[in-house]
């Protein structure tokens, strides 16, 4: 028969258990804690192999309420409350966790001195059984309640350090070098080799654990590359970075991050319809990064690919992929912008002048130089006549005294133009990217 001593909690353990010569156990004075123990440790093993002290005194507990036929206290939903959230914060599965309770409730149950003696008293087992399942019940939840906070608390700590990784390798920092190579390999980023970066700009901002976000996540693993990309957002844009080792892995990054993507206008596909239907990103743009070695590489690939889309605005390109390494000349153009100046007021400067100003002819220059020097194509994209454009040609060679048919003349207002745009020429000055 059971005494206080043996079921008071927290007086040294566990109470206990004892085996008879017929194989069952009953609950003695004599041997309390080993008994309880070991009944604690079964539980633990049939639950996954868990720590036993995760049950927090909760077997003597439900002994001592049984036999005063009460309720958890406040301390005690505290301790199981405890004992979930260093459950969550030791990766142990709550499915786990309650299993490993209520298994030892079970377990316990046919031990109880009130079903023990169930023939002389079945009231006693009716009381004994409610107190159980009360206890069970209240304990559950405390366990469940303190094992959801933690996990909150632990993914929150996650996404403010992976937040801090991101802006550490995207914009540099105090951090920035130390110990990043270790830290990217948390995430799976190896910084040895080359890497790149892509950004996606679109009418709806990308979120992290978007369904978007996840489709593009499981479609570009496996690109050809050293190490399955990293994806992530910044500023409502979505950030790709990967090792590029040659430039087949950045042209097979880029093709499934399109074939992602909504459909141009006019397009179609599969993949497109789906994502659509998922979350529709609107109209988008996508930049690349040239591909530099190791941390600080990461860093100016994502420069590169923000100066590619300040170029397009400033060029005013509507290109929907744009690709740094295509921007070289304009990097160099842009390095002395006083030689710059000086170079579009030279050469387009005289086309202030003219009638309707310098705007009109600027762009029928782009158009030509887009159309590869073919009047009729570059007509079409103006919704000019042949006529009209060749007319506009003649006056830009009056004013400027630069022949388009002469390799050298071309040269002067094709760079013209270019600088133009970049410096924002002829309408107010304005710094040119850098």
């Amino acid at each position: 028969m059971l005494s206080e001593a043996s079921v008071r909690p927290g007086s040294g353990g566990q109470s206990a258990l004892a085996s008879q010569p017929e194989g069952g156990t009953v609950i003695t004075a004599q041997a309390p804690d080993p008994a309880l123990e070991l009944l604690a440790r079964t539980a633990a093993v049939a639950a996954g192999g868990l720590d036993p002290d995760l049950l927090a005194d909760f077997l003597p507990t439900v002994l001592a309420l049984v036999r005063d036929h009460s309720r958890v206290r406040r301390d005690d939903l505290r301790r199981f409350a405890d004992a979930g959230r260093s459950a969550a914060r030791r990766g142990v599965a709550l499915r786990a966790l309650v299993e490993l309770y209520l298994s030892s409730a079970w377990r316990l149950w046919p031990q109880l001195p009130e079903v023990q003696g169930a023939g002389s008293d079945p009231a006693g087992v009716v009381r004994a059984g409610e107190t159980v399942l009360r206890a069970c019940d209240e304990a559950v939840a405390a366990l469940a309640e303190g094992y959801q906070l933690a996990r909150r608390e632990v993914m929150r700590e996650q996404a403010t350090a992976r937040r801090e990784f991101v802006d550490d390798l995207l914009i540099g920092g105090a951090r920035t070098g130390v110990g990043m190579i270790d830290r990217a390999a948390f995430y799976g980023l190896r910084l040895a080799g080359p890497q790149a970066v892509v950004v996606v700009t679109a009418a709806r901002p990308f979120a992290d654990g978007s369904s978007v976000t996840r489709t593009i996540e499981r479609s570009l693993h496996g690109a050809k590359a050293d190490a399955d990309p990293f994806v992530t957002t910044k500023d409502g844009s979505l950030v790709v970075i990967f090792a590029a080792p040659d430039r087949a892995a950045v042209d097979e990054v880029r093709s499934r991050l399109v074939s992602q993507l909504p459909a141009a206008p006019g397009g179609s596909g599969a993949a497109n319809v789906r994502l659509e239907r998922i979350a529709p990103v609107g109209e988008w743009r996508l930049a690349i990064g040239r591909p530099h070695p190791g941390p600080d590489g990461v860093r100016m690939s994502y420069e590169d690919a923000r100066d590619a889309f300040r170029f397009a605005r400033r060029l005013r390109s509507h290109q929907q992929i744009l690709d740094a390494s295509d921007l070289l000349l304009h990097r160099v153009l842009a390095r002395d912008e006083g030689a710059l100046r000086e170079l579009v007021a030279d050469v387009l400067g005289p086309l202030v002048a003219a009638r309707g100003g310098a705007e009109p002819l600027l762009a029928t220059l782009e158009a030509y130089f887009g159309a590869a020097g073919n009047a009729s194509a570059a007509a079409r994209d103006m919704h000019l006549s042949v006529r009209a454009l060749t007319y506009r040609l003649d006056r830009i060679r009056t004013l400027t005294g630069r022949d388009l048919a002469d390799p050298a003349g071309r040269l002067e207002l094709q760079t013209s133009v270019l600088g133009a745009r970049l410096i924002g020429w002829p309408g107010s000055p304005r710094p040119v990217p850098r």
